[in-house]
């Protein structure tokens, strides 16, 4: 196995998407308590880092859970935060997916 990329900090700069895409993979296979487990590890880890891309991925396979578990008050709430931190690039994929769904749980 190689090494991780490490950031100035030392943080593992790939560590929250890893964690983020095998919490989606549990989803899939239908291990929901897993899945959050590993969201929840993976917000914590792009809070940590000020990575708020990052952060926005996570919280929208968080918030899919939340729609799947028919929380979506707690799903329109934990994206509506990270997403209104950004300022630009609204045109990105990941911003008009967040949208997109927030424009659903309204």
């Amino acid at each position: 196995m190689t090494a991780a990329v490490r950031g100035e900090d030392g943080h593992d700069l790939y560590l929250a998407e890893a964690l983020r895409v095998k919490g989606d993979v549990l989803l899939q296979r239908e291990a929901p308590l897993a899945a959050e487990e590993c969201f929840r590890e993976a917000l914590d880890t792009t809070r940590k880092q000020h990575a708020l891309l990052w952060e926005l991925r996570v919280a929208l396979s968080l918030a899919r859970l939340r729609v799947i578990e028919r929380r979506t008050d707690e799903a329109r709430q934990l994206l509506a935060s990270v997403y209104d931190r950004f300022t630009e690039g609204f045109e990105a994929p990941d911003l008009r997916a967040a949208r997109a769904l927030l424009d659903t749980l309204r």
